[in-house]
């Protein structure tokens, strides 16, 4: 598999396989994904790998804890054209292909705290920067992210990035037993994709490149 294939292949996939991932691949992918580029080589990323009862005690734990919405690291507030069309048509869309529709309230939530459950994946990966770190340092987790994302679907490995977790930073500190000062950027789901499971037969749009892309200089 080639890079444009594996950009092809990868998506976030929400229902998962039973099927463990063996904790040397998910090392090698994690430490491969470090060779990820970095403002200053600074790799300001800090990983926790976790499965099995280890994962199965985080979850549970999730359920019972109250999300805690942080100012400045989701949406922006009064999100303006053409990104709130296009959140909202995401939302949708995703709804519809489980068939759950818009005054569905109970369903919709029951399926937002799939992600407190890594969607049924085996592997959870937490992502977390130190609080002092800035806007460069973030933009550097996500190029770790990407190049993570990518070696995983190479290996035929399916992945979900979620900032879900953000809302459970406080929980997450304590049970991952991560130092202080730190907090956490992302979760991400691995494991084997469920290809029988609806949500997985959706697939997100994405716009055409005429709406932000630009050429100049160059024939």
């Amino acid at each position: 598999m080639n890079i444009e294939q594996a950009l092809q292949q990868r998506r976030s996939v929400r229902a998962f396989t039973p099927q463990t991932v063996p904790g040397e691949v998910v090392r090698t992918l994690l430490e491969t994904a470090s060779q990820a580029p970095s403002g200053g080589n600074m790799q300001p990323w800090r990983v926790t790998a976790v499965g099995g009862q280890a994962l199965k005690d985080l979850s549970a734990r999730a359920k019972v804890t109250e999300p805690v919405q942080r100012p400045g690291l989701s949406y922006p507030p009064g999100l303006w054209e053409p990104y709130r069309s296009r959140r909202f048509e995401n939302g949708e869309e995703l709804y519809q292909a489980l068939n759950i529709g818009r005054e569905d309230k109970g369903a919709r939530l029951a399926q937002l705290a799939k992600n407190g459950e890594m969607f049924g994946a085996p592997v959870g990966i937490f992502i977390a920067v130190e609080e002092r770190m800035g806007y460069a340092q973030w933009v550097d987790l996500g190029i770790y992210l990407q190049s993570f994302m990518l070696l995983a679907a190479e290996k035929g490995l399916a992945s979900c990035a979620q900032g879900f977790w953000r809302m459970y930073n406080d929980m997450l500190m304590e049970q991952l037993a991560l130092p202080g000062g730190y907090q956490i950027a992302f979760g991400i789901a691995l494991g084997y994709e469920d290809t029988s499971a609806p949500i997985n037969q959706w697939r997100s749009s994405r716009a055409t490149s005429g709406e932000w892309l630009a050429l100049q200089g160059l024939d």
